[in-house]
């Protein structure tokens, strides 16, 4: 169709031209030559206005207004094992990133914590470097305190209740503070799972993990909810974790049914107790003045990318949780099991208080909370 439109423009014009032309005289050619270059730029202008149409109707990015020499390097880091879903999304973001700003934004991720992670990763982001730490909420308790909430043991129970406190606006005035601490929070809706226990015994109540030492990400939140639950929390980097569960160094590990069959974890603890003691999510976040940085159209591009990203992500997990516990008692032969979950909630209510008086969140913020998802499934 576009082909047709500029065959009956160049026909108009040359016809313009030749009539002009007749008439003789350097008067007339003059005249040719303006009609003809008028009618060119005004073929031109049309032609630009159906190429951007074309280009937004196929979901491109007008990079019109943007220097083509204009190029920016990123580099991602998160601790999480090639085969985990968080890996995949982030790298398909990139991908996805690269191309269609036509290389000008590249982002090369590092998983399993090639580069700094968990206080170093986001410390990474405040201080200004061209980075982009994808890490649990809690580790921006450390400059907005409340975020120690948003990321507190037995809050939700579905991934829905996580969504619907994102749009509250308590939470979006932390968000607000964090980027005046340095952060920008492109999204923190990366849902990866509930966080159950994996051990080689059956945990059914608080008692049962008296005595045993499960390994945890390097983060106080976790510790103290461990701790709280019974068990007697110990920090390592997941590199020396399957090792140290061969070894008897640790009794077990918790974690999340998409990291127990990629990450090596099923092949050294056979039980899975789901205590879902801590929701699976990490938000992905940059320094505002790198963001900023970047050509407007760039911003919205990197934006619009990681927002789709994260829907994409709870999509794959949510529909692909129950064929993974197939498959993992099938393959490995792992046991699931329910717990009490009251008396482990029971455990952990202390945690909330304690935040309020060591950590500063705001009262009251766990029960307003509460009562604003008590009605989403």
């Amino acid at each position: 169709m576009k082909k047709m439109v500029k065959a009956a423009s160049l026909v108009a014009t040359a016809a313009m031209a030749a009539s002009l032309a007749a008439c003789g005289g350097s008067a007339a050619q003059t005249t040719t030559a303006a009609a003809t270059t008028a009618a060119a730029a005004e073929s031109k202008a049309e032609e630009s206005k159906a190429d951007a149409a074309e280009s937004k109707a196929d979901g491109a990015v007008d990079l019109s207004g943007v220097d083509a020499n204009y190029k920016l390097e990123l580099k991602l880091s998160h601790v999480f094992a090639p085969d985990e879903a968080l890996t995949k999304n982030m790298q398909a973001i990139a991908d996805s990133i690269k191309e269609k700003s036509n290389g000008m934004v590249d982002i090369q991720c590092f998983p399993q914590s090639q580069l700094p992670v968990y206080q170093d990763g986001v410390a990474q982001v405040v201080a200004g470097a061209n980075f982009i730490s994808v890490e649990d909420p809690s580790y921006l308790g450390d400059y907005v305190a409340d975020f120690n909430v948003l990321a507190g043991p037995m809050l939700v129970t579905s991934y829905d209740q996580f969504g619907a406190l994102l749009e509250t606006d308590e939470v979006k005035d932390m968000f607000k503070k964090a980027e005046e601490k340095g952060i920008k929070i492109l999204n923190m809706d990366y849902i990866f799972g509930f966080r159950s226990m994996m051990t080689n015994k059956e945990i059914k109540t608080p008692e049962d993990l008296k005595g045993m030492k499960i390994r945890t990400p390097k983060s106080e939140l976790y510790v103290n909810t461990l701790n709280a639950m019974g068990a007697t929390a110990t920090p390592m980097g997941f590199a020396d974790t399957i090792a140290a569960v061969q070894q008897g160094v640790v009794d077990g590990l918790e974690g999340t049914i998409d990291a127990y069959g990629s990450n090596g974890s099923a092949e050294v603890a056979k039980k899975m107790a789901l205590t879902k003691h801590l929701l699976g999510v990490c938000g992905a976040y940059i320094n505002p003045n790198v963001f900023n940085g970047m050509p407007e159209p760039l911003q919205k591009l990197v934006q619009d990318e990681f927002d789709a990203g994260a829907k994409n992500m709870v999509k794959q997990v949510s529909e692909n949780e129950e064929a993974q516990k197939k498959n993992l008692s099938e393959k490995y032969g792992i046991e699931f099991n329910d717990v009490d979950v009251d008396a482990f909630k029971a455990t952990l209510a202390p945690i909330y208080k304690e935040m309020e008086t060591k950590k500063g969140t705001t009262p009251g913020l766990y029960d307003k909370f509460q009562e604003y998802i008590k009605d989403v499934k």
